[in-house]
């Protein structure tokens, strides 16, 4: 059993690679938004990507089973699925990609208050309150940006923030029962018993379904299905469980910087002193969060 500093250069490289993939995700989203409605977006997505979590776990041969009690938990965890994505898509569809991708990278700021109360032993120390602090203060910034700030991207990034504070509840709900599980349940149960109620959402509240399906929607949309969804979940619930969240936190600061300079490339978002400032601090703060005293060399793979 391998333990938090036990990562392999194998390992390191790879956490870093999904970092800058999930960084990217809210551009994705963006560009999927263009052709599809929030709803219907995400039923499509976590449909494709419920298959092919499913086709893995047939050929490693995974244990699909669930007794009474994994059961109930994977309800609460599909529950809070629901309502976090449909929270994140309603508020990508109104805020900006670089708005987005930063608000998405507050999770392990709200993920340690949630653990002091929550998780025995993990406590708030000296280092994480300044790392939190930091982490809020780029938050707090970021509403200050001028940057097309009309009220419904204000409003957008405030349903984009309740998205994050549901993913936190989430991820520290997985964090007290994930050792009960093998990687392809507890990472296809949540998508399977909560994307029928996109499809109901998209009845209900989509304005249009499906609008104008080109390259780029179609792109976006494989992009958020196979590779962040599928690919994407399985190799960081692997690495969870192999290495434990302290090693795979300190490479979470690439996710906000990858998610902004994708917003500036693809998207043709402007980096503004407000931005570039929230940046510096969310970033600082994740980085104050996650060093660590003594750090061992990696283990050749």
């Amino acid at each position: 059993m391998y333990q938090n500093d036990d990562m392999t250069v194998r390992a390191a490289a790879l956490t870093i690679f999904l970092c800058i993939l999930f960084g990217a995700n809210t551009v994705a989203i963006k560009l999927c938004l263009t052709g599809l409605g929030p709803f219907t977006a995400a039923g499509i997505r976590f449909t494709i990507a419920a298959l092919v979590i499913y086709l893995w776990a047939r050929l490693k041969k995974a244990s699909l089973a669930l007794n009474k009690e994994q059961f109930g938990q994977m309800l609460i965890l599909a529950a809070i699925f629901v309502v976090q994505l449909s929270c994140f898509y309603l508020g990508i569809a109104r805020t900006t990609a670089s708005h987005g991708a930063l608000l998405s990278n507050v999770l392990p700021f709200i993920v340690l208050v949630l653990a002091h109360y929550f998780i025995p032993g993990d406590t708030i120390t000296l280092k994480k309150g300044i790392g939190i602090t930091l982490g809020f203060v780029g938050v707090f910034v970021l509403f200050f940006d001028k940057q097309d700030l009309t009220g419904d991207v204000k409003t957008g990034d405030l349903i984009v923030l309740m998205a994050v504070i549901l993913w936190s509840s989430s991820a520290v709900y997985v964090k007290r029962i994930i050792s009960g599980y093998n990687v392809a349940q507890i990472t296809l149960y949540p998508i399977v018993f909560g994307t029928p109620f996109f499809f109901i959402g998209a009845l209900l509240w989509d304005l249009q379904t499906i609008g104008e399906l080109n390259t780029t929607v179609i792109t976006a949309l494989l992009y958020q299905a196979i590779i962040s969804a599928s690919f994407g979940f399985i190799a960081w619930n692997s690495l969870l469980q192999r290495f434990g969240a302290t090693a795979l936190h300190s490479f979470i600061f690439i996710m906000p910087l990858s998610g902004v300079i994708a917003g500036v490339l693809l998207l043709g978002e402007t980096i503004t002193p407000y931005l570039a400032a929230s940046i510096f601090f969310i970033v600082a703060g994740v980085i104050i969060v996650n060093l660590r005293r003594k750090k061992k060399p990696l283990k050749a793979a």
